[in-house]
């Protein structure tokens, strides 16, 4: 499982970047492989969808729900998939009871592990990294990648991102 893939290829072909942007995406996704490496996770390995999100569920006519898109699918820690769902919830994309009953029906609260922030900032420097390959389309892509490059350099602010 490589949880950082594609984002050096994502910011080295990035036109809309300046040099000083290119160089603090960069540097920052270094400093994130660093530290996921270091971490211990608590959870046993096993089958993770690598981009386990909202938009990547289909409920069927019958009821059922769907997971899609199997692209980065690996054998890793499941807290990486966590995350996901836990930054979702963090940025405003989901209830804090959604995310509650979410975490009673998994059995564990990936918010309360020591390593959670590592996984938010690199879900947050992939999320922006995804986006910024979409700038050209219209105005509010540009915008919001505008305020996610803001907010990866404040990591103390406050999460106000839409949703692409």
């Amino acid at each position: 499982m490589d949880i950082l893939s594609r984002v050096s290829e994502r910011i080295n072909a990035a036109p809309v970047l300046t040099d000083e942007d290119r160089d603090f995406l960069l540097a920052r996704r270094h400093e994130l492989q660093s530290a996921y490496d270091a971490l211990t996770f608590p959870l046993a390995a096993c089958a993770v969808h690598g981009d386990a999100h909202n938009e990547n569920l289909i409920k069927t006519t019958g009821g059922n729900v769907l997971l899609i898109d199997f692209e980065r699918f690996a054998f890793g820690p499941p807290e990486t998939d966590l995350a996901v769902t836990a930054i979702e919830h963090t940025i405003g994309w989901g209830t804090r009871a959604e995310y509650d009953r979410f975490t009673e029906r998994y059995g564990f609260d990936v918010l309360a592990w020591e390593g959670y922030p590592v996984l938010r900032d690199i879900n947050e420097l992939k999320m922006t990294t995804w986006l910024m390959q979409n700038v050209s389309e219209n105005e509010p892509i540009a915008h919001e990648f505008r305020n996610r490059m803001h907010s990866l350099r404040n990591p103390d602010m406050l999460r106000r991102w839409r949703a692409f």
